[in-house]
This record gives structure tokens, sequence and C-alpha cells, in this order.
């Protein structure tokens, strides 16, 4: 799996088509969608016509909380894939653990078989903390290959991360630029930014890629489609990696995933 990837959240279906063109032109070679965000079909479209070998794209995909439970959600796949216009997936994510619904447990058993039935290289969850982690692991068979969630320098989920590793569970980050929020008008990721002649936007990407963090920043805009997918000619330094880690607190901009019902 690529360790820099492209996001579509929130990119109307339409868009979404053009959007995933130009990060494929730019680079990028894993795209990630969802059932919910209402464009695999845009994404889809981008991927057949990109003229790309199908083993060069990593493509992932996420079951959403109405489809939760095993019936529905091998149901879920089978529309998810139809719409993208796929054989397989590379990856497949609960994208909730809907705690309160108490389906993904049932979920997880669903995305084992599509695994086994090789229509998913491989599967993972989404915005699962660590009880939820944890009872996966007691109640059923195949450790997630990865885990999403809100990650970024504001909020850095050290005790999600620490767990990954020691489950060897990738850990994927999403809002890694902090959604707009100011994250990147910090005085020190400027000043850093500076130093490396970068953006503050670089400068948080690539501090996630050397955490060992794959990422996924969403953009529609093409110059910043570019500009984040150049982040590998230069390094951070010690230095510079104290300062981002300053930065952390302990305040999500996203729902806590234990109050994430919606159905």
């Amino acid at each position: 799996m690529p360790q820099l990837g492209f996001g579509v959240w929130q990119v109307p279906d339409d868009q979404a088509e053009v959007a995933v063109s130009q990060a494929l032109a730019a680079g990028y070679r894993s795209i990630d969608t969802a059932a919910v965000y209402g464009n695999e079909e845009g994404t889809g479209r981008a991927l057949a016509t990109s003229g790309l070998p199908r083993e060069e794209l990593f493509v992932t995909t996420k079951l959403w909380n109405t489809d939760q439970g095993y019936d529905t959600a091998l149901a879920a796949f089978d529309t998810s894939l139809a719409k993208l216009g796929l054989d397989y997936v590379d990856l497949y994510l609960i994208h909730w653990p809907a705690p309160a619904h108490d389906l993904y447990v049932e979920s997880w058993k669903a995305l084992e078989k599509i695994l086994a039935d090789g229509r998913a290289r491989a599967i993972g969850v989404s915005n699962f903390k660590p009880p939820h982690l944890r009872r996966l692991l007691d109640e059923t068979e195949i450790v997630p290959a990865l885990n999403q969630i809100e990650l970024h320098p504001n909020f850095q989920q050290e005790e999600s991360r620490a767990l990954h590793r020691e489950l060897g569970i990738l850990t994927e980050a999403y809002s890694p630029l902090g959604s707009g929020k100011g994250l990147l008008d910090a005085p020190e990721l400027r000043r850093i930014a500076d130093k490396h002649g970068r953006t503050p936007a670089q400068v948080v990407l690539r501090w996630h890629l050397q955490l060992g963090n794959v990422v996924i920043p969403k953009s529609v805009t093409p110059s910043r489609i570019t500009e984040n997918f150049d982040v590998f000619g230069f390094s951070l330094d010690d230095e510079d990696l104290a300062a981002v880690a300053a930065l952390d607190t302990p305040h999500r901009i996203g729902t806590d995933p234990d109050k994430a019902n919606w159905r």
C-alpha cells in the first residue's frame, strides 16, 4: 500500500472523477473512497479512464453504518464493487464501529469472508478505538490490516498508535492537515516550512510519513493536489519533529467514535 494516498471525502461524484484523474496524473496510486461519500461511481470512472494497469492502483472503500451486519455487509460490498467497476478492492474497511448498534463483530465476519473469497486483498477498520479493536481480536479470527483514524498534529492519538504498533496494524490518518481548522496557521509549522523552503501542509504530511502513518490528504484544487504529493524531497530533523509533537492536544475535530451511531 502506498504510504501517501488521495482521499475524496465530501467530493461530489462528478467532481470526484476529475479530482481522482488529476491525482493519478500527479503520481498518486492509492485512492480512498467510501459508500457514504456517494462518489464511488465517479472514482471508478477515473480509474477506468486513467490508462493505468489495475495492479498499479490501490483502491479503498468502506462499509457504512446502515449496512452493518453479516448479510447486509456482503450485499453492500457487492454494490460498492459494482459502482467502482472493479473485480476486487485492495482494502475494505468498516467505516465506524457504531457501538450502539452492536453489529461491528458480525460485519467483521463478513469482511473475513470477502477476504477469503479474494474480492478484497486486505480488510481493516476506521474510527475504531482500542476497546473496539480488542473486542474484534477476542471474538474474530483476523487482525485488521489497518485502522483509519482522525490524526493530525493537534490530535496525535498516541494510545491508538501504540496499540496498532503492538498488534501489527497500520495507522492511516484522515483529516491529516486538520480540516482547515487553523492547524496550518501555527507559527511553529510556518517556521519549519520556511526553514525547508516548503509549505506548512507539506511539513505536516512529511511529519506523518516520518512517523510511519499512511496518509490521505484531500483536495479538489489541482495545484494543492500536486503540492501535497511533493513531500519526498526533504526530511524533518529531530528538532522539527519535537516542535510538531508539542502541538498535540486532546481535542478531536470530528465525532467521537463512541457517539457516531448514525443510521
